[in-house]
């Protein structure tokens, strides 16, 4: 790793909860990072290349070797303002992703997403639900970050308000074999998440939740605690607050007037 330098990334093993992740911009927080991990008893880590380029996310229906691509997402990880601070699991998205082309989704589809299924296939453990492409297009080609099995969140909730079709019949479609219909909202959705105190080091569990009845935002509640008529953060991501507009602009508008 000092051979190779900064900026690096250091990633623990096992599940983390989106927070197992150092985008160590030099070596003392590469350092730093081996230290964490490693006071924990039998941890290991993954070392890999810092990509830079445009990240997106892709999430495909999956049933064998039938790949059926959703809307694309971009989702925002750091905790601070203009990209600062920690790497979290994820603190807002946005769908669609302007940059993300027909013509790209469809060399991500045959290059990566078809190939994975088709390897699981291959391994004898053909796989059945959502798989999530974390994507980023690079100088050198569109390239993996990561998979995951889930409909990832923060993607989803602004995924799933731009689709105007049935959801469900999609799902059992997939599910017989079958590829689904989709129709999509030309609109572009925003969602920012609200954080606890703390996070993603910790998490603030009790803090009183108001101004929610002043919002006209769709609310996805995360790690939230109703108690006595009044809700209570209970968790690291506690809301999500989504908007639809016509444009992006005018859904980051949406969001910060309510």
């Amino acid at each position: 790793m000092l051979e190779h330098g900064a900026p690096i990334v250091i990633k623990e093993n096992g599940l983390k909860a989106g927070k197992g992740v150092t985008v160590a911009m030099n070596i003392e927080d590469a350092l730093e990072a081996l230290e964490i991990a490693f006071a924990i008893e039998d941890n290991a880590v993954v070392i890999e290349d810092y990509l830079e380029g445009f990240e997106f996310s892709l999430i495909a229906l999956v049933n064998g070797d039938l790949v059926v691509p959703l809307e694309c997402a971009q989702d925002h990880k750091r905790v601070g303002d203009n990209d600062t601070g920690p790497n979290t699991g994820g603190m807002g998205s946005y769908s669609p992703v302007r940059k993300i082309t027909p013509e790209l989704v469809n060399t991500t589809m045959e290059a990566i997403m078809k190939p994975m299924a088709k390897a699981l296939q291959a391994e004898g453990v053909p796989f059945t639900g959502f798989l999530y492409g974390g994507l980023m297009v690079t100088e050198d080609g569109i390239k993996t970050i990561e998979f995951n099995a889930r409909f990832g969140d923060p993607e989803a909730e602004v995924i799933l308000c731009r689709l105007e079709s049935d959801f469900l019949q999609a799902i059992l479609d997939v599910m017989d074999g079958r590829k689904p219909e989709l129709k999509w909202t030309d609109k572009t959705s925003h969602g920012v998440v609200l954080a606890s105190t703390g996070y993603p080091a910790s998490s603030t569990k009790g803090a009183l939740i108001e101004g929610l009845e002043d919002t006209d935002s769709l609310i996805y509640h995360m790690g939230t605690k109703g108690e006595d008529g009044n809700l209570y953060t209970n968790g690291g991501r506690v809301l999500m607050l989504v908007n639809l507009a016509d444009t992006l602009e005018e859904a980051m508008e949406k969001r910060t007037r309510t």
